[in-house]
């Protein structure tokens, strides 16, 4: 644990998930000499990293191409991806990957001794490296263990930041909450690497830890950075019903499938693009993951999925693949499934429903990982490079953290040679916020944390789900802009300094609120259809006048700021969003 006398650095990295520890890694890969921080809320092991189930995505297979990966990237992104950054990502994942290997990640194999990969939705052939089905915990664990090689990585683990410090135009360092003690303290750097992972508690189903509440997001827009595609949040078709807890795409990809209340596999009803060049990949159940969970609504529509405790959901059936394949390939579904809904899926059908998975905007990056505001970079799911466009494939994210993860550390040290000791006006911004942070302890607001935030996930689920018009956006927009005025009246009853967590809490709630404003305005403005975003009055994709990515600016007291960027295209112009042939 780092000393608080030396709160000094030359590149500081808040988060400590894949993508962080990525960046403190390749921060001492190119300059040892660098002093390093790693600066998280919660112990590095517990980054939500760990929760990711079916795998990475890169090439490595003879049959397999960077093209072809690079394509199906870019047509499932429903072409709002940039290209140039598609390509960089592709050609760099294989020897991310190799890397990760040689720092001792067990990736699964094949008889031969080869490594293993397995299909994924959207993906045209088998790309998709694993663990088993404990495929993030095995790369957060090994790289949070090489990272421990190196002694100038310093950890501040439990520490919450709640300001960028912005000075003489550039990213100067943070102003955090050390969780143990209550003291609020500055940690200077010259570089800031922003890795705090996604927004998916703005929801109230979602297969997001807890922790993750759009906080790095938040901070770079309080700080003047813009939000990209924000109004692009990814549904995974099988969460849990009520929990929201992942149920891995490799459930579907080992053969899973997906029944109505009738027992009838009903995606063979819907036109999911699946591909046919790959004899395995011709299962519906390994459509894109924005489709699959358009089709679970439709399904709804027609009175056909089953109505329990917690609403609407189906069955995901893997009973026939045997408990032999089960316990080799997917331990993990089957040990959820027995601790959290009391049924054994070698012997039970799996309640399954759309839930919150991935958000693929962020903060507004380029493809170097620096934002608009010199000194700040970003890279993870925090981050919107972009990579993911309006459909992220599965899969790809893993790949990405470690990819831009690397990119951000890079960049962070060539900005911090080149600069000198903190700006002036560093000082009167601690103080500020200490004395912000310590008038929200006292309290005296009378709004309740668990009720607003409620009635924002509510406000997000009714408004901004997975199909969205004018009128239901309008309405949570209006919403939205109460609970953000209603959020600085909260109560706050508890006064202590140790482990505050409603303080902790109600912080996180004014992050969220952030994060939902710029996705409903994001939504209201893209007056189309496009991957994850559904407009049921636009219905149509638009690229005559929305090929181009939503920057979300924050302005104060009232909406945000929209701008627009163009999409990168190099050498896929846009297309028929297509997987193969649609069913009869």
């Amino acid at each position: 644990m780092a000393q608080a006398e030396s709160l000094e650095y030359d590149v500081l990295i808040v988060g400590g998930g894949g993508a962080g520890l990525r960046a403190a890694i390749a921060v001492y890969e190119t300059d040892p000499k660098m002093r390093i921080a790693v600066v998280s809320k919660v112990y590095p092991m517990r980054s939500h990293t760990v929760s990711a189930e079916g795998g990475a995505a890169a090439v490595i297979k003879p049959d397999d191409s960077l093209d072809d990966h690079a394509y199906d990237t870019i047509s499932g992104a429903d072409w709002m991806c940039d290209q140039d950054a598609v390509e960089a990502f592709v050609n760099e994942a294989p020897e991310e990957m190799l890397q990760l290997e040689h720092w001792g990640c067990p990736w699964s194999r094949e008889e031969d001794g080869s490594v293993a990969v397995r299909s994924f939705g959207g993906m045209k052939i088998k790309r998709t490296w694993f663990a088993s089905d404990k495929t993030g915990f095995h790369m957060l664990h090994t790289l949070f263990q090489t990272s421990l090689q190196y002694d100038p990585i310093e950890r501040y683990d439990e520490w919450f930041v709640t300001k960028l410090l912005v000075d003489d135009g550039r990213c100067q360092g943070v102003v955090a909450i050390e969780m143990a003690t209550g003291r609020v303290e500055p940690i200077l750097a010259k570089s800031v690497i922003i890795s705090t992972g996604g927004c998916g508690k703005i929801f109230p189903f979602t297969t997001n830890a807890n922790i993750k509440n759009g906080d790095g997001m938040s901070l770079a827009y309080r700080a003047g950075v813009p939000l990209k595609d924000m109004e692009f949040i990814q549904y995974h078709p099988t969460g849990l019903p009520f929990t929201g807890i992942l149920i891995t795409e490799a459930s579907r990809s080992e053969g899973g499938h997906l029944l109505n209340k009738d027992g009838y596999r009903y995606l063979q009803d819907y036109d999911l693009g699946t591909p046919e060049a790959e004899p395995v990949l011709r299962s519906m159940e390994l459509g894109p993951r924005d489709r699959l969970s358009q089709a679970f609504i439709k399904e709804q529509e027609k009175g056909r999925t089953l109505v329990g405790e917690y609403g609407h959901y189906v069955h995901l059936d893997i009973r026939h693949l045997g408990e032999k394949v089960i316990n080799s390939r997917l331990p993990f579904v089957r040990e959820l499934c027995v601790k959290y809904e009391n049924i054994d899926p070698v012997k039970e059908m799996i309640p399954v429903r759309p839930v919150i998975h991935y958000v693929m905007g962020g903060i507004h990056t380029d493809i170097d990982a620096a934002t608009p505001l010199p000194g700040l970079f970003s890279a993870g799911e925090a981050a919107c490079v972009s990579i993911n466009g309006a459909n992220r494939l599965g899969s790809n994210s893993l790949t990405e953290l470690l990819v831009f993860g690397a990119r951000a550390g890079k960049s962070a040290v060539a900005f911090a040679r080149e600069q000198g000791g903190a700006g002036a006006s560093v000082s009167a911004q601690v103080r500020d916020e200490q004395e912000r942070l310590s008038r929200l302890r006292s309290g005296g607001g009378s709004e309740s944390i668990a009720g607003l935030r409620k009635e924002m996930q509510d406000t997000m689920e009714e408004g901004a789900g997975i199909y969205r018009t004018e009128a239901s956006l309008a309405s949570s927009a209006e919403k939205i802009q109460q609970l953000q005025e209603r959020v600085a009246k909260v109560a706050i009853s508890d006064s202590s300094l140790t482990f505050n967590t409603e303080l902790t809490a109600a912080i996180e709630l004014s992050y969220m609120l952030d994060g939902a404003e710029a996705i409903i305005h994001s939504a209201i403005n893209r007056t189309e259809s496009r991957g994850s975003h559904q407009r049921t009055d636009h219905p149509d994709r638009d690229d005559e006048n929305f090929l181009k990515h939503s920057l979300a600016y924050r302005e104060q007291g009232g909406p945000p700021r929209m701008e627009y960027h163009p999409v990168v295209i190099t050498r896929w112009p846009p297309g028929e969003r297509v997987y193969g042939q649609k069913k009869g």
